[in-house]
């Protein structure tokens, strides 16, 4: 593919891709009146006793989230970084969603990803019962008749300061086709098909509709997963790039922290690796205008938080070709996305996400069938333009947010098998038991393709 059709498919990718944001700087100090605070160099007394509204007491890891101005916190010698954002694109932003034309019973037929993974295969063995997950994104609609089984509406919650809740009938439409991979139901007789349909997911809603997420809720939202014990928790979410310098280092410090606590506690985090088909292994420095302000600056760039300590980082592989007819596959399941972000040491397995063939967008063939299918809910406003709730149905999107979510269930397939396993143990068991790729370039795939009935069969 050519650069400029590669720079083409970014520019609209909220029609076809989940997930991270691609091709620009998407974390940022900005102004705020929230702040993150370290108390491990300031006293947790001297800033409780300061008076100010704590948003997030993330004791765990020596942190706290207040409402504050930066001279209070200055009079407190406190060391803190402003609150900051995380992006996410929005599937389908710019035309209407094919739920009409979406097939109903049996979804697994155009669900390629489920079928290249063996899952009904592991389902011999197991459903993921007795495990639990969290996802980290714009919501999961509850309501959704292939997810209603699944979620755990008394566990989940709202990180945001909007009024939506989580766990509702309602969702997102990004989060509802992330935890449809993870947990759709295969014994409802409609619909699609889960890795993991018998796992416990829990909502922690990070994004309000048509909003940034803010990193400290991201990192609440982490902590809140090792209170409940969750297993795995998925984050189909990302920025990229970040400047390592300035606040940079202290969100890298703040996000190490809670990733090597949650790995500890046994719960393992799982991230989309990014959609700017970017070699994150010599992109120790780029420049460019990160701010759109005219201004050109470089900076020392990492990608969060597949980056991160602790983190599985997932790049994202796909078809082209599936179901398009006689003429037969022209890249197999296991090929890399043209998208995925890729880098030797920043990849730490492959999964399928989709891919796309943009010549043939338009032609009348069924390219939509390379992207992955599963649930979504559509968001609807009433007339003031307040959001009232969504409608259920089905969809196709490509993406490494899409590739994150099949880690996440075959890890809850493992844990399930292993209850006594460690973060750790799950987290090797699938790179071990990965399908070596030999044909491609090794910097796509980690420890290799993600293989869960294999994951299950040892």
């Amino acid at each position: 593919m050519s650069e400029k059709s590669r720079r083409t498919f970014l520019k609209v990718s909220g029609s076809l891709l989940g997930g991270v944001a691609v091709g620009s700087t998407v974390i940022a100090a900005t102004a705020t009146d929230r702040f993150i605070v370290d108390t491990r160099t300031t006293r947790r007394e001297r800033v409780t006793a300061a008076d100010l509204t704590v948003v997030h007491d993330l004791s765990e890891i020596d942190l706290l989230v207040v409402e504050a101005t930066e001279s209070e916190l200055e009079s407190l010698n406190a060391q803190y970084a402003p609150d900051s954002t995380y992006s996410l694109n929005r599937p389908l932003s710019d035309q209407p969603p094919s739920t009409a034309g979406a097939p109903s019973e049996p979804g697994y037929t155009y669900q390629w990803d489920k079928q290249a993974q063996n899952i009904p295969e592991a389902h011999e063995v197991t459903r993921g019962d007795g495990t639990r997950v969290t996802v980290i994104d714009t919501g999961v609609a509850a309501g959704h008749p292939d997810l209603e089984h699944a979620v755990n509406t008394d566990l989940s919650r709202n990180f945001t300061d909007d009024d939506y809740g989580a766990g509702g009938p309602y969702g997102g439409y990004h989060g509802t086709h992330v935890a449809g991979i993870i947990a759709a139901n295969d014994q409802n007789d409609e619909g699609a098909v889960g890795t993991a349909p018998a796992t416990d997911v829990v909502d922690c809603r990070v994004f309000s509709p048509g909003a940034l997420a803010s990193f400290a809720d991201i990192l609440a939202a982490i902590v809140y997963s090792v209170r409940i014990d969750a297993d795995a928790a998925n984050m189909s979410i990302g920025a990229y790039p970040v400047s390592r310098e300035g606040y940079g280092q202290f969100y890298g410090e703040a996000l190490s922290r809670v990733t090597t606590y949650a790995n500890s506690q046994g719960t393992l985090l799982i991230a989309a690796a990014g959609n700017d088909s970017a070699d994150l292994q010599r992109d120790g420095r780029l420049c460019g205008d990160f701010d759109d302000d005219g201004t050109e600056e470089c900076i020392s760039a990492v990608s969060l938080p597949n980056e991160a300590a602790n983190v599985m980082s997932v790049s994202a592989t796909g078809p082209v070709g599936y179901r398009w007819g006689d003429t037969g596959l022209e890249e197999e399941t296991d090929s890399p996305a043209f998208y995925t972000n890729y880098g030797t040491n920043a990849i730490n397995i492959a999964a399928p996400g989709g891919d796309a063939d943009l010549a043939a967008i338009g032609t009348g063939v069924d390219w939509r069938f390379d992207l992955v299918f599963n649930t979504i809910a559509v968001p609807e406003y009433a007339d003031d333009g307040t959001y009232t709730g969504a409608s259920y149905g089905y969809d196709w999107h490509a993406g490494t947010s899409m590739a994150c979510p099949q880690v996440v269930g075959a890890a809850a397939l493992v844990k399930s098998q292993n209850p006594d396993f460690s973060a750790y143990q799950v987290r090797t068991t699938l790179e071990r038991t990965a399908e070596t790729v030999d044909e491609y370039d090794k910097a796509y795939y980690g420890s290799g393709f993600l293989n869960p009935a294999a994951a299950v069969d040892r």
